[in-house]
Formats: structure tokens, sequence, C-alpha cells
């Protein structure tokens, strides 16, 4: 499992994480058997929200029910969770009380003292960006979370947060897949006129602005075909990427979802990608592609069979 350091912080984490947002159902042997499956694969890191499951904080809750964590054993995971969206509506709310009390909801659910990092999950139109400066610094002086970090925003969002946040933006967790990809493609068909591949959806460069500013992009629903859209893997829908995903599968020696995730790795952007699966033997297989190690030819070959524009 490839490692690294979360830019701006003192955290080292592996480059899968394993997302908990469907563990709502799932039994206490269930939710264990999962995490041991990441453990075991090298994925120590976990991403959380408070409106994950069908109350407020109930993954969370349900994960500290059936792991029921030792100090020790807590030290040994980063446990990462989201704030920002209010489920009566929905609307979001990135004001200083909504974000601490939030995160109290959140450790009381996950019965821990700390977060290890915190995201704002959506964009909030009326944010203020002192009230989340204010909201942060308190937070981190209280010990209450150690890192901080951003999902699903724009570059200019991020660059509003930036002018007040004293705390390093050190994530933006943004979707990315082999067939949704807008943050990777725009770039390869950049003004070609009549294109559609190079319109900017993304307010201009957001992968290449997370690495300019150290930001790690978590990409989210990794083998999405698009926005929950279904899988894209074994999908006939895409049957000349699936041919191609299979073919490297066998020579490389691993499951078609290692070739998968290995493509969203091998990008030096040194991004994560954030597992959603509830099936251990999933994870086990995803987590080979940490390091897989493919050629530029294999990684362009990929991006050629899911449909997009190489020009």
């Amino acid at each position: 499992m490839k490692r690294f350091t979360l830019p701006g912080t003192d955290i080292t984490a592996p480059n899968v994480v394993l997302g908990l947002m469907r563990i709502a159902d799932k039994s206490d042997d269930e939710i264990r058997a999962l995490v041991r499956s990441a453990r075991d694969a090298g994925v120590d890191f976990v991403d959380h929200a408070d409106i994950y499951g069908r109350t407020l904080h109930e993954c969370e809750r349900r994960f500290a029910e059936a792991m029921r964590l030792t100090p020790a054993e807590r030290d040994e995971i980063t446990i990462q969770t989201k704030v920002g969206i209010v489920g009566e509506g929905p609307y979001f709310d990135h004001s200083y009380q909504h974000i601490v009390a939030s995160v109290e909801g959140s450790l009381r659910a996950l019965d821990t003292d700390r977060v290890d990092v915190l995201l704002l999950h959506r964009p909030d139109a009326l944010v203020e960006p002192e009230e989340v400066a204010r909201a942060f610094d308190d937070l981190a002086t209280a010990g209450k979370v150690r890192a901080f970090g951003v999902s699903n925003h724009t570059p200019r969002q991020i660059d509003l947060l930036r002018r007040y946040v004293r705390r390093p933006i050190a994530v933006n967790q943004l979707q990315l897949s082999l067939t949704h990809a807008p943050i990777i493609t725009q770039g390869l068909a950049s003004n070609m006129l009549g294109e559609p591949q190079s319109a900017t959806i993304d307010g201009g460069g957001a992968l290449d602005h997370a690495r300019l500013h150290d930001i790690t992009v978590q990409a989210w629903s990794p083998f999405q075909a698009g926005f929950f859209d279904g899988v894209f893997l074994g999908s006939p829908k895409y049957a000349e990427l699936n041919a191609v995903i299979d073919r490297l599968a066998e020579e490389y020696g691993v499951p078609p979802i290692a070739i998968a995730t290995a493509w969203i790795t091998r990008h030096p952007a040194r991004m994560q990608v954030v597992l959603g699966t509830t099936t251990p033997e999933r994870v086990t297989g995803a987590a080979q592609g940490s390091d897989l190690p493919l050629t530029r030819a294999e990684w362009y070959e990929l991006t050629r069979a899911a449909g997009h524009r190489i020009p």
C-alpha cells in the first residue's frame, strides 16, 4: 500500500480510503469484517459524514458500536468526517454554530475525543469564510480536529476560504472515475472549439489547482459510471473499456477493480481513492491497485477506451 504525508499535516495516509456511508444496515460482525479486510490490505483511513445513514450521525455511531476501539486501536486509524449538509431541505450550512455543533455530534457518535480530518461537505453559497476560519481555529485549539479540508469545491471557492482560513486546506474530495473524469480530461482537450470535453465545468482546473496548493484530491465514486449511474466494471455499456481492463488485469495478475483503482493512483497528483463498497473482497481487490505501475501507454489506453478524447 502506497502511503504519503497529507500535505500541511503530520498524518501519514494510504492512497486508498475506506468509505463508510453504507453501513447503517450492516451488523456488527459485517462492519468488523469490512474494516478488517481494509486493515489487512493496509487501509487505515476511514471516511464518514454526519449525514450518512437514515438519521444524523447514524453511520458514525454504527462504526463506533461495532468496532469498540480501545485507545491504542483508535490511534491506529485515521478518522475523517464531513459537515455542512442539512438533510431537511436539503440545504448547506457552513456557519460557525453549525460546524462546531456537528463536530460535537460526530465526536459523541464516534465515541472519540478527536476527528483527524474534517471536510466541508458541499459548498455553501451563503458561506462567510471568517466564520469557517473561527470554527476551524477553535476546533483545532481545543484538540477536537487535527486537519481540515473541503469536498466538491471549485478552485475559486477554495481560494475564498484560504483568504481567511489560517489552517491548511489539506483535502478536496471530488467525484472521479475512469468514466467520470472532467478534472483530468478537460485539460487534454483544452482550447478545442466545439469539443464538449474541453468545456470547463469545475471552476478552472481543480486538479491542477490542488497540485499547485498542496491539496490532496480524494476521488469519490471511483467505480461509478457517472453521478450514481451504476458501476462501469462489467457493464455492457462499457464493453471496450472492460476489455482493456480485463486484459490488463490478467497481465498484472490482479482483479479488474484494481486496474480501475490504479488508473487514479497512477496519476502524479498523489490522489486518494475513496472506496464505497461494503464487500470485503472488493476492498481487498481494489487495494491491490494502490501502487500498480501502469505505464503511460496503458494509462492513456484506458482513458481512450473510457470514451475520452485524446487529440
